[in-house]
């Protein structure tokens, strides 16, 4: 008979929660801002992604002032020969523009006073040959000599410039199946619900995707940046010739800042599936609900809860309802 109910334990008795159930001391705070800002994330990513695939393509507004590297032969003599303005007018009679652009697909050409005349048909895995486009727009029989170093460096802009365009298009592809596959690596449930497979199944291929994502437009970007970085040190380092090679900055920029974009959604999806492994919050949660049981000046409220509770059941069974109940309180 449950007549005399002593505890000698000054732990408080808590109740068993299940391994899926919710500790009353959790908040399960809906992920729906994380969802909406990964998103946005990559849609800002994609933009400016296709911003760079559509680059210097043709003559509209922010396109054409989209290119990688413009080279400019106006005054392909230097001032100080004799008679070079006189030299650079025959340059341009036979064929030579005032400047050159290159994109992703083509490249453009035109006039300092006139802008882009011309922009060459698109091509898959286009690479920047400068002695092919000259020479095919120079008179029958003319000729002109460009650096021995920029020459020399062709066989390796073909192979950079087919990996650039490559890893740009890969890249640009994963980073919008981002936005529709970066809302699912949040969950709405408690951390600790998730088993190990579920994790895996789900979270994984999700941080994989971003992953992917980050590395194709990273490496597309760090490539195009150090081939048209050397395209520029070769053709402005000409001694004999007045060449001026400039980088495209909005086409790095848009690049660089897709990069970033692709870096920022990575490390949350990375996080998210780090925190369904490892910090699940329940340790915290059970912690809560057991100050929650605890009265407000200190005093252990389970045990008498708990004293109650075994009377109860003893009247209800009306073996002990005879007798007197004790209670024995803990003292500060």
């Amino acid at each position: 008979m449950a007549i005399f109910s002593r505890s000698k334990s000054e732990e408080p008795i808590t109740q068993n929660h299940p391994p899926d159930s919710v500790p009353p001391g959790y908040r399960n705070s809906k992920p729906t801002l994380l969802r909406i800002f990964t998103v946005t994330i990559y849609l800002l990513a994609t933009i400016f992604l296709i911003l760079v695939e559509i680059g210097n393509i043709n003559n509209d507004a922010v396109i054409r002032s989209t290119y990688f590297l413009q080279i400019e032969l106006a005054n392909i003599i230097p001032a100080s020969v004799p008679n070079a303005v006189f030299i650079n007018s025959i340059a341009q009679s036979i064929g030579l523009h005032d400047f050159y652009q290159v994109g992703l697909w083509n490249y453009c050409e035109g006039y300092n006073g006139e802008g882009i005349t011309y922009c060459s048909p698109t091509r898959t895995l286009y690479w920047f040959d400068p002695v092919e486009i000259i020479l095919n727009e120079l008179l029958a029989g003319a000729s002109i000599t460009l650096p021995t170093e920029v020459v020399n460096v062709l066989h390796l802009v073909r192979l950079a410039s087919a990996w650039m365009f490559s890893c740009f298009l890969v890249g640009t592809v994963l980073t919008f199946l981002c936005i529709l596959v970066s809302p699912l690596g949040f969950s709405q449930r408690p951390r600790w619900q998730h088993k190990a497979k579920r994790v895996f199944c789900r979270q994984f291929p999700v941080s994989l995707l971003s992953l992917a994502a980050l590395l194709f437009t990273a490496v597309a970007s760090l490539i195009a940046t150090i081939m048209f970085l050397i395209f520029q040190d070769k053709f402005s380092g000409a001694a004999d010739l007045n060449i001026h090679a400039y980088l495209g900055k909005p086409m790095l920029a848009f690049m660089w800042i897709a990069t970033g974009l692709d870096l920022i959604g990575f490390l949350m999806q990375l996080g998210t599936c780090c925190g369904v492994c490892c910090c699940t919050g329940r340790k915290r949660a059970v912690r809560r609900s057991q100050m929650n049981e605890v009265g407000p000046e200190g005093a252990d409220n389970t045990h008498e809860k708990t004293v109650q509770d075994v009377d109860g059941s003893a009247t209800a069974d009306g073996s002990s309802g005879g007798f007197p109940t004790f209670r024995r309180s803990r003292r500060g």
